[in-house]
Parts: C-alpha cells; sequence; structure tokens
C-alpha cells in the first residue's frame, strides 16, 4: 500500500473546498491517515485479532467504507479455512480501484466483493463481522441510527460491530485538551499550520463526530446490550458491540 506525501493542503487556497475521496486523496491516503489519526496501525492489526476470535465459518464479513482495504486485509490474513465471504464497500470509485490493487498483492482463499456503492444501500445478512472504521462520522447524523440497525439486525447472534470514530466532547476544557493534543500529533508528523488549518477548513461540513455517549445511547437503542470502548488515542477511538 504504498502512498505518496500528503501535501494537499500545503498551498494556500483562496477558497477550501469541502473534503473528498477523489483520485488526489487516493494518492496520499495512507501517508495521511498515518500522520493524522493516532493509533490507527495498532487499530488495523487488532481488527484482524478481534476478526480472528469472532468470524464464524461460513459466515459473511463486511467492511464498509473499506477505502483502500486495510482492514479487509488485516480479517483476510486471519480467516484461512474459514469458508467465509468479505464485502468491502466504499462509495469512491478512485478507493474502489486502488482497493483492488492492494487485494491482488495477498494470495487468499478468502473471496472479497469490492463493490462501489452507498453503504447504506448495502443488505447484510449471515454477518459475523461488521466493520465500520471511521466512517460513520462521514453520514449525516439522521442516517446513523438506521445503518446501525441494519447492522444489529444482518449480525448473527455473537456477532461483533467494530466502530472507530473521532470524538468530539460536551466538556469544552476536555474538548480543547485533547483537540490540542491531536494537533500536536499532525505537527510531530510534518504537517504546517496551513495545512492543519485548511484540511480543518475542508472536512469541517464533511465530518460531524458524535460524543461516546451519542455512540452508545444508539448501540443500545438498536439493540446492542453488550457496548465497550477497546481503544483510545486522545480524540479518537474504537469500539466493539456484540450481538
Amino acid at each position: 500500500m504504498n502512498s505518496s506525501q500528503d501535501t494537499l493542503f500545503a498551498t494556500p487556497f483562496t477558497q477550501v473546498s469541502d473534503f473528498q475521496f477523489d483520485n488526489k486523496v487516493v494518492g496520499v491516503f495512507n501517508d495521511m491517515i498515518r500522520r493524522s489519526v493516532p493509533g490507527y496501525g495498532q487499530i488495523i492489526n487488532s481488527i484482524g485479532d478481534l476478526a480472528d476470535k469472532f468470524v464464524t465459518k461460513n459466515s459473511h464479513v463486511y467492511d464498509l467504507g473499506c477505502s483502500l482495504g486495510a482492514a479487509t486485509l488485516s480479517v483476510r490474513r486471519r480467516l484461512q479455512d474459514r469458508e467465509c465471504h468479505i464485502i468491502a464497500v466504499d462509495n469512491s470509485q478512485a478507493m474502489i480501484a486502488r482497493c483492488q490493487e492492494n487485494l491482488t498483492s495477498y494470495v487468499s482463499d478468502t473471496p472479497v466483493d469490492l463493490i462501489c456503492g452507498d453503504i447504506r444501500d448495502i443488505q447484510i445478512h449471515n454477518a459475523s463481522l461488521v466493520i465500520l472504521n471511521f466512517t460513520m462520522q462521514f453520514l449525516a447524523p439522521d442516517d446513523r441510527d438506521n445503518l446501525i440497525k441494519k447492522i444489529y439486525d444482518g449480525l448473527n447472534p455473537g456477532g461483533l460491530l467494530i466502530l472507530s470514530e473521532k470524538l468530539y466532547f460536551e466538556h469544552t476544557a476536555i474538548q480543547s485538551a485533547l483537540d490540542e493534543l491531536h494537533l500536536d500529533f499532525k505537527r510531530a508528523n510534518g504537517y504546517s499550520e496551513l495545512e492543519i488549518s485548511q484540511k480543518r477548513s475542508s472536512l469541517e461540513n464533511v465530518m460531524k463526530p458524535d460524543t461516546l455517549p451519542q455512540h452508545e445511547y444508539r448501540l443500545k437503542k438498536q439493540g446492542f446490550e453488550n457496548f465497550n470502548t477497546w481503544f483510545q488515542c486522545f480524540n479518537f477511538a474504537s469500539m466493539i458491540a456484540i450481538k
């Protein structure tokens, strides 16, 4: 999964456009994620470990918002002889094309169906694992309940949902402190103040994070009684919910 260095926001823009997962972003996505999301590598590795524990024979795995396929590959490496089927979905054709290239670099007996489409339209059934890895935060808030309900209904008993998201904190001092830690993380990874500011403006109308209590309320409302956060670094967290 090679990637060029992310310099997309290094040049001043007269007007910053809304963030899109287009060819320009695909070309630098690995570098962007590595330098922007603390703990991303650990989350990806652990998704594979969780898949090994929860994916059952002859079931389906859904990677909703698969981007370049990092989570799909992590799962696929751990599912030898499970006779499972992975369905990986993204609404960016550029992401799907690069994801296909990445998948062909790893030989496996576990088939992967790559679908370019809206995750809200995907039918989920016979699932032992569903992954939403920094995906739901890009959906309109009104669509999130319906998606979680669809996932719950499509999971088999004992099935696992992995939900990774950037978090928002209602307490002003906590939000400010964790936001500043995240900005320091990006600065330490070589992003300039201009890049940080312009990317934030680009994401402002596109990404709408929830609070952790909002996630918990939504998951329990749609049927998930067993929920917990298994990973958090600053304002980024990954949660698991078991049906």
